[in-house]
């Protein structure tokens, strides 16, 4: 992990921000502009040579500025139709974007965790912002949280899923609610992870609740540090069919914090 001194002597959004009896432990404010902060953020890229999972279509990019760059206060994610076939790991793939991970610098057991986004909108997007288990640990054993996912065939739709080894081979656990303008207006998206249960939100509007019914890892992996992920995938099994129309196409985060108890 990086230092934690580095972190506190980052300017931070007043405590008073917290939910009850919590206090602000890490936060991301997009303030200075540039590529994504590598103190902070690191990129997934892990199968760009041989395909995305879920029939994903996108190529991750690392570093680059056309996929994720701040400005503005903001960092926005975009992706792109174009074919990065100079990337020694290229797949394939016709089309750009981005997935940031903190699993090099940070990760987190239990909290309160926020991100203020604008979603894109076009036929094939899929935003996400959500968490995983440790990395050492295959997949989907130290499980999955995802907190909003969204696409751009059913705009409005925000929906949480939990994944875990006992729902390997389904879809998950999860809900949705429903926000009219997400892709026109910022909407601030909460997960609150405690020992006994798992709660997401929209703008304070409640998505899902997933209990710890005490029966072991295979249904509750969810005591072990959890990593952030934030990203804008295209295609694939939920997203399914891509207008080439709408790129480029853009996610933007005005910031994401993370807090705990104490």
């Amino acid at each position: 992990m990086k230092p934690l001194l580095l972190i506190a002597l980052l300017p931070l959004p007043a405590l008073a921000d917290a939910p009850a009896g919590y206090r602000l432990v890490w936060a991301d404010e997009f303030a200075r502009d540039g590529l994504p902060d590598p103190t902070k953020w690191g990129y997934d890229t892990e199968a760009n040579a041989t395909g995305w999972y879920n029939n994903e279509l996108q190529y991750y990019a690392v570093a680059n500025a056309r996929t994720s760059v701040i400005s503005g206060g903001q960092l926005h994610i975009t992706a792109r139709k174009e074919r990065l076939t100079k990337a020694a790991d290229y797949g394939g793939q016709n089309y750009s974007s981005a997935r940031l991970i903190t699993s090099n610098t940070q990760s987190w057991t239990y909290g309160h965790f926020e991100i203020s986004a604008r979603l894109p909108c076009g036929l094939g997007t899929w935003p996400a912002f959500w968490m995983l288990g440790p990395v050492d640990i295959p997949y989907p054993g130290g499980g999955e949280i995802d907190i909003m996912e969204q696409v751009g065939s059913d705009p409005q739709a925000i929906t949480s899923t939990i994944h875990s080894t006992a729902t390997e081979g389904t879809y998950g656990i999860g809900d949705q609610t429903l926000i009219t303008d997400a892709c026109t207006a910022f909407h601030t998206c909460a997960l609150t992870w405690t020992t006994t249960e798992i709660s997401t939100a929209v703008d304070g509007q409640h998505i899902l609740t997933f209990k710890n019914d005490g029966s072991g890892r295979a249904s509750w992996p969810f005591d072990l540090p959890n990593n952030l992920l934030i990203d804008l995938a295209i295609g694939g099994d939920m997203a399914g069919p891509v207008d080439d129309a709408i790129f480029p196409v853009t996610r933007d985060l005005d910031y994401i914090r993370v807090y705990q108890k104490g």
